[in-house]
């Protein structure tokens, strides 16, 4: 009988998403998130809670998913595709703090936006994890608001590209493999065919 995984396994390998890019930028930006409302949102308010909230379901969804992955490649899906909306709903909130402070959203390709992409890109060339709060922190903790909120605006628009590849591959890997009911199937199939025969 062939193995239906690496191990001979059933149920294929699920986790790892502590390696992944978009979870490490999904913590990065939950961290700042909590330190932003609370440096610079009412803490009693509405707007505080829903935006560590939204922080936080963007990186708990990852991580939900990921782990879900070796039993259902469906709910997967859909909790990535759930971080990826909480995140872009926290991407909102963070422009709503720019507009309604009468501050400037940095362009896209802005000398400081690029500095903060280069900083991500350079910890990914040199395959270390660089995405943490320590990497951040001398901007997050001296620079103003708008600065701030402009660096939250970069890190959830990167992370974002990057749930939307890692939802493209995993819709792509379902259509050439399946999930674990097709995998249960054609195991059972097998192991019959080998039995009667």
């Amino acid at each position: 009988m062939e193995k239906l995984t690496e191990s001979g396994s059933l149920i294929p390998k699920n986790g790892g998403f502590r390696k992944l890019k978009s979870f490490q930028i999904a913590q990065l930006s939950y961290d700042v998130t909590v330190r932003f409302c609370d440096r610079y949102v009412e803490k009693r308010s509405r707007t505080h809670d829903q935006m560590v909230q939204a922080a936080r379901s963007g990186k708990q969804n990852i991580v939900e998913g990921c782990m879900a992955s070796g039993t259902s490649k469906e709910t997967e899906i859909k909790l990535i595709n759930v971080a990826r909306a909480s995140l872009e709903e926290l991407l909102e909130d963070y422009r709503d703090s720019l507009r309604t402070g009468n501050h400037k959203l940095w362009e896209k390709n802005s000398n400081e936006a690029l500095f903060v992409r280069k900083l991500a890109y350079e910890s990914h060339e040199s395959h270390e994890s660089h995405e943490s709060y320590e990497t951040y922190k001398k901007f997050i903790e001296t620079r103003p608001v708008e600065t701030v909120a402009n660096i939250l605006i970069c890190l959830i628009n990167q992370c974002n590209y990057l749930l939307d590849r890692q939802i493209k591959k995993l819709e792509q890997d379902f259509l050439k493999i399946g999930g674990l009911r097709e995998a249960m199937y054609n195991a059972r199939l097998k192991y019959k065919k080998n039995i009667d025969n």
